[in-house]
């Protein structure tokens, strides 16, 4: 349900994937701030409420936390599943 959610926002990112103007980590990272910077309405936006932390230093870089073993298998799920996009999404442009 969650990869579900992430896939869909990161199919809309294509074009910077390709042209090398944003990495999937660094899409991934965007998502999350974006669902934490709202009110939690929907299952998926409450299960990254409760279960991942995000930090930002002033190099405008992330660092994803899980607050449990859960959330450290999600991060680990998504985290995954974004470098494995990025890979398809390029291998399709050669």
């Amino acid at each position: 349900m969650i990869l579900q959610e992430f896939s869909k926002y990161i199919q809309t990112k294509n074009d910077e994937i390709i042209s090398n103007k944003s990495t999937a980590v660094n899409i991934l990272a965007e998502w999350i701030r974006f669902i934490m910077s709202k009110n939690p309405k929907t299952n998926v936006e409450k299960i990254i409420h409760s279960e991942i932390t995000l930090a930002q230093n002033k190099y405008n870089e992330y660092l994803i936390i899980g607050k449990s073993e859960s959330g450290r298998v999600l991060i680990n799920a998504l985290y995954n599943y974004a470098l494995s996009y990025e890979h398809y999404v390029l291998a399709k442009t050669i």
